[in-house]
This record gives structure tokens, sequence and C-alpha cells, in this order.
């Protein structure tokens, strides 16, 4: 045996010795732990785990977990955004000011809108009763909170199924919270009606409006849109005579009128009260005013005196809104009509993005803006009074407000299954149009996009990142004919021929006066030629002969010359006879010319 085996062996018995002391004091350890727990046939402990895990598996097949996971899910409203989504931009899906619900209740930065609460709470619940008795008003009071609370009390169940994440709150926290924020809300609603926030005293200070229409916007915000409404009915009560024009506006009309500013671009509270004092106000119901609060952010034109019937969500999307946001998403989506006649793209077809606004424009495509058209709704076609073909854009105002109500509207779409992801293709379109600064310059230039972020290339890197970290549905894009269409006149023979000489010599003015000057210069230069060559075709037509012409023309001038000096008239000899080889010589005797 080998110096090398010999090293082998010997490490191999040492490992075979560590390892047997090492399981040796093992045994004794188990031994003296668990021996006298077990059996006479030592399964005890076995025979109880095996029970332990049939227990748990029985658990978690039990038909009653099972129903009420699967109610749970179908009502759930409420999401909390994803990490990845949230990792692009966290504050778009916090709250700044002001917690509503239970995903950020507690939070030690937003406490001090905690006070503000309690004081819409106690206007709530205190009006001024001029013609009642001290007691009678303290009853009424106590009365009024404890239908209130019992009215939570029966919701809480309900409720809390909204949220995609268990509460910890306790029943009576979480009872609070709800009946504390919905007040919140309400109160806030009926303010910002009735109040102009320059003359009128009120407990919003002007500057917090654009950032609560911010928090309550969001998806991780919320309150189930049915609390809000019982909490609506049962205060309606307590308005008081000075607030009676409120009255009769519902919780849809008042959020619409309260987030107006959002599609608006500018804030119309200072129209409140002229609004609601032209005329008697019909019945408006909660998801309308909503709408109307919202509107700002998108739209372009006055919406303040717009019918209920304007408001009212479009019939296609579900009959009852969840809560605000969900109410706004139904509004602005483009009408369920135009959505279900498009085809959507066959399967194994993989559909291409649109080109850029500057690469559209080099083939041709024209863009305008129509203010009667909804947010949503993009159209490509002939338009009248117009050559090639035109894309319609709504107008659209970008800013940091509307950068926050795309995004969590984009992410309501991709947690709710029931909902349309009408807004996320509508953004991603938008992302394929806009690649550069340029694009959003033309876009201003046509009229189709403001902003007020200070530059173009601000906007265009805004809106290049409103989509990331997600994923288009191609599927069901609302916009497929358009992005088909779009696409098809582009790869056209006209669209390439016409794109291809705007980028390469039209690209800016100096290169086309110089492509039209070369072009010009060219076309004189044919003209020219053509000419000679006509007059030329005339002139031999004059002659019997070649050699006529040729006597005639300049040519013959210089032929003679040529003649004479390689034939002298006198003095001829030898030398300078003509010979009879000469190529030139034997081409002009050919066509007739003779010499002496």
């Amino acid at each position: 045996m080998g110096k090398g085996n010999l090293i082998i062996a010997s490490r191999w018995l040492i490992l075979q010795k560590i390892t047997s002391n090492c399981g040796r004091r093992f045994q004794e350890s188990w031994a003296c732990t668990t021996f006298p727990t077990l059996d006479a046939r030592g399964f005890h402990q076995v025979r109880g785990g095996s029970s332990s895990l049939t227990e748990e598996l029985e658990g978690i097949l039990n038909p009653e977990d099972q129903g009420r996971e699967s109610s749970t899910s179908s009502m759930t409203c409420i999401y909390k955004v994803p990490s990845t989504m949230r990792q692009v931009n966290r504050k778009a899906y916090e709250p700044n000011i002001v917690s509503i619900g239970p995903y950020h209740h507690g939070v030690e930065s937003l406490q001090e809108m905690e006070k503000l609460k309690h004081t819409y709470f106690r206007r709530l619940f205190q009006p001024n009763y001029h013609d009642r008795l001290d007691d009678e008003v303290v009853s009424l009071k106590k009365k009024a909170v404890d239908d209130a609370k019992k009215a939570m009390e029966e919701l809480e169940v309900a409720a809390r199924s909204c949220y995609s994440e268990q509460s910890k709150l306790s029943s009576k926290a979480f009872v609070k919270m709800m009946l504390i924020d919905g007040c919140f809300i309400i109160g806030l609603l009926r303010d910002s009606l009735q109040s102009d926030f320059e003359h009128t005293p009120s407990i919003i200070q002007r500057w917090m409006l654009p950032t609560l229409r911010r928090d309550l916007i969001k998806l991780e915000n919320q309150l189930p849109l049915f609390v809000l409404r019982k909490l609506f009915q049962l205060t309606k009560a307590s308005t008081t005579c000075h607030e009676k024009p409120i009255a009769s506006w519902e919780l849809e009309a008042l959020a619409l009128r309260f987030f107006e500013p959002l599609l608006r671009g500018h804030d119309v509270l200072t129209e409140a009260s002229a609004t609601c004092h032209e005329k008697p106000i019909a019945i408006w119901v909660l998801e309308a005013l909503a709408l109307r609060f919202f509107k700002p952010l998108l739209r372009g034109h006055d919406v303040l005196n717009k019918t209920p019937q304007h408001y009212a969500p479009k019939q296609c999307q579900s009959s009852s809104s969840k809560h605000f946001l969900d109410l706004f998403h139904s509004k602005i989506s483009p009408d369920c009509s135009t959505c279900t006649a498009l085809q959507a793209p066959r399967r194994g077809k993989q559909t291409k993005q649109i080109l850029s606004i500057q690469e559209l424009k080099e083939a041709g495509v024209k863009f305008r803006t129509d203010p009667t058209r909804g947010p949503l709704d993009i159209t490509f076609g002939r338009v009248a009074w117009s050559w090639g073909k035109v894309l319609t854009i709504p107008r659209i105002h970008i800013d940091d407000h509307r950068g926050t109500l795309f995004r969590n509207m984009v992410a309501f779409e991709k947690c709710d299954r029931n909902c349309h992801q009408d807004v996320t293709t509508y953004l991603f379109f938008l992302d394929s149009l806009i690649n550069s600064a340029k694009d959003v310059g033309l876009l201003h230039y046509h009229g189709v996009l403001h902003h007020s972020l200070g530059s173009n290339r601000r906007v265009a890197k805004l809106v290049n990142n409103l989509c990331k970290e997600v994923g288009p549905d191609v599927s069901k894009s609302y916009l497929y004919k358009v992005v088909r269409d779009v696409n098809e006149y582009y790869s056209s023979k006209y669209g390439k021929i016409r794109g291809f000489l705007v980028h390469h010599h039209f690209s800016s003015w100096l290169v086309g006066i110089s492509t039209l000057a070369a072009c010009l210069a060219l076309y004189l230069a044919l003209i020219q030629t053509g000419c000679t060559v006509a007059t030329a075709r005339e002139d031999l037509h004059k002659h019997t002969t070649f050699g006529d012409f040729l006597k005639e023309s300049l040519l013959w001038h210089h032929l003679s010359r040529w003649v004479i000096w390689k034939c002298p008239v006198s003095g001829s000899t030898e030398n300078n006879a003509l010979d009879p080889n000469d190529e030139v010589l034997c081409i002009l005797l050919d066509i007739g010319i003779e010499f002496y």
C-alpha cells in the first residue's frame, strides 16, 4: 500500500470514530428527554404529531372558512398598493396630511388633522337650534350620535371586508374611525360648497385644499361609499336653516363638486355660492357630487352648470361605486359602446405600440383636440376640411396632482379584477407618443397638452414614469383599433415616403430651403437641356443631309480650320498631303464633306 493510500485510510478511520461518538451522544440525549413520554410501543409522540397535522389540514379545508374567504374577496375594493409600484413614487400613494380608513390610521405625522376631524364631528352633531330649549338640544344631539354609532356598528363587518388587508383595530376603534373619518369627509364636502374661502370664514385654510383633494383620492385612503351614504342620510336632519340649499345636494353631487379642480386645473370654490343660489338645485346623487369635486383634473371646460344626469355614473359601469376613486374612474372611462365595438387582437398576433408625435407628424398625421370629448376618448380618421388623417386627443393638463391621480387609478386597475384597465391603456398610449421634450412641445403647439411643471423635459419624464413597473393588457385595450390604424397609415407607401423626405430633407427650415433650391436648380438644368435638344432636332429637319447642317453650324468653323491646317492651299507637299488613313477625315468624307 502506498503512502497516499495510508493517509486516506487513516483519515477515514478518524471520521468514522467522530461520527459514531456524535451519534451515541445524540441517542443518549434523546432517550433521557423523550423516552419517559413514550408509551409501551414507543409511538405516542408520532401518533400525536400525525393527529395535529390532520387537524391543521382539516382546518384549511373547512367549508365555513372557504365561504367566508370567497365572500370577502368579492367585496374587496380598497387595496394596498403593490410594493413594486410603491417603490417608483411612495408619496403618490401615502397620505400627506390626513388619514382616512385603517391603513394609515394612527400614523404620528398625520395626528394634527385629528383635531380638525373632531371639530367637523362636533359641528355636524351640534347644529344651531335657535327655537329649541337646551335640554331638548342635548337630547337631540345624543340621539343623533347614538343612531350614527349603531349604524356604523351594523356596517362594521361589511366595511372590514372591503379592505384587502385585515385591520388590527378593535371593534370599538374601527367603529370610531369610520364615524370620525366619515363625518370629516361629509362636513368638508358641505363646507367647500357653501364657502368661497376668501370672504367666508372656514375651518379649512385655503392652502390645505389641493393636498386634501390629493389625499382623499388615493387608493389606500378610502372609506366604503355605503358608509358615507349612511352618515350623509343620518346627518341631513342636522342641517341648519342657513345650509338648506346644501341639503338638497346628495353626497355624490357634493363629492363631485369638491374634487372638480383635480380635472379642471383651477379652483372653482369661489363660484360655489353663486352656483347654488342662482336656481333651485335638483336632488343630486352622491356619485354626481363626488365627480363634480374631482372633475377639473382632466377636463378643461366649465362643468359647474351641467345637469345631474351629466355627472351620473355610466350605466356600463357598476351601478354602485365602491369609493371615491372607483366613482371617479367609472366617470372618466370611455363609453361602453365604444369599448365593445373594438376588436381584440388575434391570438399570437402582437400589437405594436404607437410611434412618437414627431415620427407621426413626419408621416403626415395631424393632431387636434376636441373639448366636447371625454378625457380618454381618442379617435383617428379623416376630418372635414383637412388633408390626411387626424389624431384627435382630448385636452389634458399635466402637473403633480394629476400624476398622483393617474398613479392611484393605475394601481386600482391592477388590483381590482373587475375594473377595466382603461386609464392604464391611456397612459401607455401617452407614454408611446411622448419620448422627448420635443414631443411635448408639439402637443402643446396643437393645444392638446398643457402643463405647469416648468419645462417640457420634466413633463416627458413624468409621463414616462407613470406606467413604470406596470404591464399593459393588450388583449383588452380600448385603443387597439386606434393604434392599429395609425400604424397601418404610417407603414403605407405614402407614410414611408413622406416620413423619409421630412426626416432627411425637411427636418428644419434651413434644410428645407436648401433642398428646394437644389430641386429648383435641377429643374432648370433639365429644362435647358430639353430646349437645347429640341432646337437641335428642328435645325436637323431643315437640311437634307447632316453635312449641310454641319456646314451652317459652329462646328463647321472649327472643322474647316482643322482641315486647312491639315491641307494648306499652297505649297502642298507629300509631307502635308491628306492621309487616307486619318480616322477624322474618313468620317467627314463618309458624311458628304468634300475637300479641294
